[in-house]
């Protein structure tokens, strides 16, 4: 077997570069997504139920792009006709996503939002999954940290952009930051319009500066073992031969993603009431407006720090081992919600996200990394897609009993919500270090 050229680090960047515009348009959608659906008129307790949207869309898309994008061969690349297909939708939806007014003679604002949010999270499904099979497919064995890496910080260079841009706008430029009833803040429209931008235009650029190998020179570096599953295999018997390895980071990736699922819902209601005072259900007063905009401020931060964390990672799972690089990390994730119950003022929150951003790094890059040695070449995406599903689902149940738990047990009190996704990230982080064994090889 012939062994995959080094590549640069600049080629390394080109590779993920898109990312930092996808998640750009995440982040967005993570930080403002519930305030405007609190806008158009969701209520506190459903709105979990909106966000199983999210989901859904990658537990039906991925393994889907996944399966294709692997038999994809063009002009263009594999994964790039995809990536290049899903950035062009996510746009369309970014920018259609607070104008409800467009749709309002024939749907409620509300279902217009839920619509736009389907759109905005199928298409970015279409591009997250190429864009981690892409840096599989492209770097040597020796690279596959790096590439993470780099991927890593990339994301959340775009995380920060996103989450800042409603603040930014608001304190510094001045841009209108509430609005009536029904309607989204100028702040959070125009904030979409630029994170659209910006995710179109990164996206062009590593279409445009990324070569795939061709059919021919992906052989020749990545040889058909005699025992490899073929294509004619179903979906069900491509599940049932997956890596053990899989399995057990199942278990991980179900506790950190109910955690992520449970704070990016519920820390708006959950720092207004909490630290902002204000009542259970309002979702318009000038207090609510000043506390969703800090939880962009919250979410930026966080991932400034896994930014920074990125810029390390490598070196440090070089040297603990990627299992235990990413069990500490969720430990102090675990850490980092746990203490936004203690905090009473929102500059405190800030060391929270210390935690948090660190646990997010880990989350984005390790489990890649440790499947990458273990995942056959030729069918790297559909297991990548299905790997996928260890994320959409425990946020697909977090969707289902997240809001009866507020209401019935917790009592619309927010705050308790992110105790409740500290304790889940304080369990990933054990099974992390008693489930998952990484390969030598």
């Amino acid at each position: 077997m012939a062994k995959k050229p080094k590549l640069s680090f600049w080629q390394i960047w080109n590779l993920s570069f898109g990312f930092l515009g996808v998640q750009a348009g995440f982040a967005l959608q993570n930080a403002n997504v519930s305030r405007i659906l609190s806008n158009y008129g969701a209520d506190l307790h459903h709105l979990s139920f909106f966000w199983l949207v999210a989901p859904i869309m990658g537990l039906i898309i991925q393994p889907w792009v996944g399966a294709a994008s692997d038999r994809t061969w063009t002009r263009m690349g594999r994964r790039k006709p995809f990536i290049f297909g899903g950035a062009i939708a996510a746009t369309l939806g970014m920018f259609f996503m607070p104008n409800s007014h467009i749709a309002m003679a024939i749907i409620p604002p509300v279902v217009f939002g839920a619509i736009m949010l389907a759109l905005m999270d199928a298409s970015f499904n279409v591009t997250f999954q190429p864009f981690r099979s892409l840096v599989a497919d492209m770097t040597p064995d020796e690279q596959t940290n790096t590439g993470y890496s780099i991927q890593t910080l990339l994301i959340n260079l775009g995380a920060v952009i996103g989450s800042f841009l409603p603040f930014v706008l608001t304190n510094w430029l001045g841009v209108e930051n509430t609005a009536p009833k029904g309607s989204v803040p100028p702040s959070v429209i125009w904030s979409f319009y630029i994170g659209g931008s910006i995710l179109l235009v990164s996206v062009l650029w590593t279409v445009f500066t990324t070569k795939e190998y061709n059919p021919e020179e992906f052989k020749q570096y990545n040889p058909t073992p005699e025992n490899s599953v073929t294509e004619k295999q179903s979906f069900w018997q491509t599940l049932m031969s997956m890596p053990g390895i899989m399995g057990k980071l199942a278990v991980v990736q179900f506790f950190s993603w109910f955690a992520l699922f449970a704070m990016w819902v519920y820390t708006t209601p959950a720092v207004a009431q909490h630290i902002w005072g204000t009542a259970i259900g309002d979702s318009s007063s000038l207090a609510y407006n000043e506390a969703a905009n800090w939880v962009g401020v919250l979410f930026g931060l966080y991932s400034v720090f896994a930014a920074l964390f990125s810029i390390f990672l490598d070196k440090i799972a070089n040297s603990l081992g990627r299992v235990k690089t990413y069990s500490f990390s969720l430990l102090l994730g675990a850490i980092g919600y746990l203490s936004m119950y203690i905090f009473t003022g929102q500059y405190a929150l800030i060391f929270s996200m210390v935690g948090v951003g660190i646990a997010w790094a880990a989350i984005l890059a390790m489990p890649y990394a440790i499947l990458a040695r273990s995942l056959p070449a030729d069918r790297m995406g559909v297991y990548m897609g299905i790997f996928n599903i260890t994320v959409v689902v425990p946020q697909i149940v977090s969707g289902l009993l997240l809001g009866t738990i507020l209401k019935f047990v917790f009592h619309e009190k927010a705050i308790y919500m992110i105790v409740l996704a500290g304790i889940s990230m304080l369990i990933a982080a054990i099974s992390a270090i008693l489930f998952v064994k990484e390969s030598k090889a």
